[in-house]
């Protein structure tokens, strides 16, 4: 229905019976912002201090290395700021030193003997708790003394038990009629010595990993199988360590991380010696820089630069693979 009005000026004009339109706004009215806007300056805001925690403990620190081992950084040119632009001479200075095929075939076993064990004893350990027997929570308690102690005292311990002279193995293998080990400063014994004490203290943390994952596996499938004849052996075999792979693959990149850049159980315990029996490509980084009587910081920091790059290999390795076991 339509209705005809008459204005003031006799033109007739023409509305709809429901009313007249929406208003117009209002000359001063305020625009409210999409709602798209809205939330993409919400979430800015909470991604903020993440990002500026990244930009100040992670993009700078490395920045800073990459610039440090491009120029001669000694300890003049380190207070005035002004060093020469050395480029990759740094970087070819660590290649062609004679410490680099010991530091790196050093690092590689320090790395995967102590993996190794750790994970391994973790996991035995792991799959004995899990059992919840009576006093299972004290002695996983003892069992994380060796995580709970500051490195510094720890192998100030394993220094003192692998001693020479008065340390308490020594004491035991000659008890039981065997000759006495210079541990410590013998080349052929260093190495092991430190492993020995890496390894010590690194099961703690795979035991508290994997325990953890074992509490995600159901207690049907160990039901199912026990009723179907399975041995331990194979419900280990086939149920355990099936389920347990996501979790074993982080604490294997994890574990990996860590141990290619332990230095302060291994200064402690041997500086790198004698010689360069335990000489690791990290304990090698910090003697160039604080170890000598003449710090230099540019062939320290190439060094750290080259371990950033092993451990960001085998971070996109991880992912990869982690990537394809997720689509099959």
């Amino acid at each position: 229905m339509t209705t005809t009005s008459v204005d003031t000026t006799g033109r007739a004009s023409h509305g709809s019976a429901a009313g007249p339109g929406p208003a117009a706004p209002a000359p001063g009215a305020r625009r409210r912002q999409p709602r798209g806007t809205a939330r993409q300056w919400t979430a800015f805001g909470f991604a903020a201090p993440l990002i500026a925690y990244l930009l100040v403990f992670y993009a700078y620190p490395l920045w800073r290395n990459v610039e440090l081992s491009v120029h001669d950084y000694t300890v003049r040119a380190f207070v005035q700021g002004d060093p020469e632009f050395a480029g990759f001479s740094k970087y070819a200075e660590v290649f062609g030193s004679g410490s680099f095929g010991t530091a790196v075939v050093n690092t590689a076993l320090f790395t995967v003997v102590s993996i190794v064990f750790q994970y391994s004893i973790g996991l035995a350990l792991a799959v004995f708790f899990r059992g919840n027997f009576r006093l299972s929570g004290v002695l996983r308690a003892l069992f994380l003394v060796p995580w709970l102690l500051p490195l510094i005292v720890s192998s100030s311990t394993w220094a003192w038990m692998l001693n020479s002279e008065n340390g308490i193995v020594n004491s035991v293998i000659e008890a039981f009629g065997g000759e006495q080990i210079n541990w410590l400063t013998s080349p052929d014994t260093a190495l092991i010595a430190v492993i020995i004490a890496n390894i010590w203290l690194g099961i703690p943390f795979n035991l508290v990993i994997l325990y953890a994952g074992l509490q995600q596996v159901p207690p049907e499938l160990y039901e199912a199988a026990s009723l179907d004849g399975a041995s331990a052996r194979a419900q280990f075999w086939h149920i355990t360590l099936p389920l347990l792979r996501p979790v074993s693959a982080i604490t294997l990149l994890l574990g990996f991380i860590y141990t290619l850049k332990v230095v302060d159980v291994i200064w402690i315990m041997t500086t790198g010696g004698p010689g360069n029996a335990s000489l690791t490509l990290a304990v090698w980084s910090y003697r160039e820089a604080f170890g000598t009587g003449q710090p230099d910081f540019s062939p320290a920091a190439a060094i750290g630069n080259l371990l950033i790059v092993i451990a960001l290999v085998f971070g996109f390795v991880h992912l990869r693979v982690q990537r394809i076991g997720g689509r099959s």
